[in-house]
């Protein structure tokens, strides 16, 4: 540093009321953006050049993070959410912080009040003091979210499991929508789809399934196929030449059927390491009835529980849905005990409406076909207005809500990947295909024609380059 400039900073003529003003403003402003630099120019050196040293660093990690997030984002993101890092980091924010205190308040210092003149005294001190704490203020909140994201990120995502490589180029993930509550018995879900996403482009098709569909073939591979050969209750099984099952033989009925129904003891054994991937022998066996239905190998499972999508849409600030038909809120068929009415149009729904939009199954014309697909425009909407700006302000209490809504077993590892094919996503409109009726009777299932119908659907949803080289 110059002597003429470091002159004035550090031996300052204190009787020149003007020269203390102007020397104040710099040493604030300085201190501000270039944290430490105050304190090279006109305090204790050791200590700026570790401030200068620990802000260069921080401008150095965000350019690397800022790169690679621009240049290799599937990568940078799989390391922004690795716990460890997440914790390291969390610990690096709350220290810089302190640093920035106390570089702050000894800059404040180091313009020595009282030799200001009191036109300016007031105003250099509350500049310092907003320019220290509002900061601070902003890396607590960051400390916080980080903290609430590796917590977030612990409590749904398995850890320590390797990455699992794409199925013919694409990630096929089963999404349950489930509706808890204290008069069910186990997990039936109420809606049951397949997300199949290109590996590369993040194109996805997204095929529905029937809550009420019978005869599910299972994979060859599958431990339920030797139980099951022709189909999911269908004779001859391991229940008798007469077929059958211990429930209803419905999709939506298989967890139950392994988990909870009376006499399960005759599928001890199957899918033993389900749960040591963060499923269970329940979800492994929905997911084989699901690629025996659709033809596609499905690799993952979301578990959506409908209940907690309430916390969820609260904390984003309420969900914009379009309602078709005047839906009743509670009530039975007959129309008895009906609490209030879900208007149509395009509106603004809370978390209570909001669950209530998808739950509704009285009052629609096709029953529960319509409440399989509100319950899928439900969770595209809130996926497409999780943007950035919105997630930001109200992080933790999305991240909180996020814990109570969602299971699955893709490993954290596969984060960051299905991050970035997330935000791919969404240059793309998905393609949709349901297996119900006219096309598909759920009762009497033809599903070489399903199989066509989402084979159709996926090759839609393929690159260009891909499509041609299919034709």
């Amino acid at each position: 540093m110059s002597i003429e400039l470091e002159r004035p900073l550090r031996n300052p003529d204190v009787a020149s009321a003007p020269l203390m003003d102007k020397r104040a403003r710099w040493l604030v402003v300085l201190g501000f953006v270039l944290p430490g630099s105050a304190q090279v120019l006109a305090g204790n050196r050791r200590l700026g050049r570790f401030g200068l040293a620990a802000t260069l660093l921080l401008v150095l990690v965000a350019g690397l993070s800022l790169a690679g997030l621009t240049w290799a984002r599937a990568e940078t993101i799989s390391v922004f959410t690795n716990p460890i890092v997440l914790l390291v980091l969390q610990v690096l924010i709350v220290a810089y912080a302190v640093l920035w205190l106390i570089l702050g308040f000894d800059t404040l210092r180091l313009t020595r009040p009282v030799r200001v003149s009191t036109r300016w005294r007031a105003p250099v001190a509350l500049l310092s003091v907003i320019l220290t704490l509002a900061p601070v203020t902003g890396a607590a909140w960051a400390a916080t979210s980080v903290g609430a994201l590796r917590d977030a990120i612990g409590g749904i995502f398995g850890p320590g499991a390797p990455a699992v490589e794409p199925v013919d180029g694409r990630y096929n993930i089963m999404l349950l929508g489930a509706d808890a509550g204290a008069d069910r018995d186990g997990l039936r879900p109420d809606s049951i789809s397949l997300i199949s996403v290109d590996a590369e482009t993040g194109r996805a098709a997204m095929v529905g399934l029937p809550r009420e569909l019978h005869n599910m073939p299972f994979p060859e591979t599958s431990p339920m196929h030797e139980m099951f050969p022709n189909g999911f209750g269908v004779g001859p099984n391991v229940f008798g030449d007469g077929g059958g099952c211990l429930t209803t033989c419905y999709l939506n009925a298989v967890f139950t059927e392994l988990e909870i129904a009376p006499g399960n003891e005759v599928y001890d054994g199957l899918y033993a390491e389900a749960v040591s991937r963060g499923s269970s022998p329940g979800i492994e066996a929905t997911k084989d009835a699901v690629s025996g239905a659709t033809g596609l190998t499905v690799q993952f499972y979301v578990l959506i529980d409908m209940k907690g999508f309430e916390k969820l849409i609260d904390a984003l600030g309420g969900v914009t849905v379009t309602v078709d038909e005047r839906l009743p809120i509670g009530g039975d068929q007959y129309g008895n005990n009906v609490d209030g009415y879900i208007e149509p149009g395009t509106q603004k729904l809370d978390g209570y409406h909001a669950l209530w939009f998808a739950r509704s199954r009285y009052g629609s014309a096709t029953g529960d076909y319509a409440r399989m697909e509100r319950q899928r425009e439900l969770q595209a909407a809130i996926l497409a207005q999780m943007n950035p700006a919105n997630v930001l302000l109200r992080f933790q209490e999305v991240a909180a809500a996020g814990k109570s809504v969602v299971q699955t077993d893709i490993p954290d590892s596969m984060l960051g990947r299905f991050v970035d094919l997330a935000a791919k996503a969404r240059e793309f409109t998905p393609v949709s295909v349901n297996l119900v009726p006219p096309k598909i009777d759920p009762e009497y299932p033809d599903y070489t024609k399903a199989h066509k119908m989402v084979a159709r659907a996926v090759k839609k949803a393929s690159p260009p380059a891909e499509e041609e080289a299919d034709g």
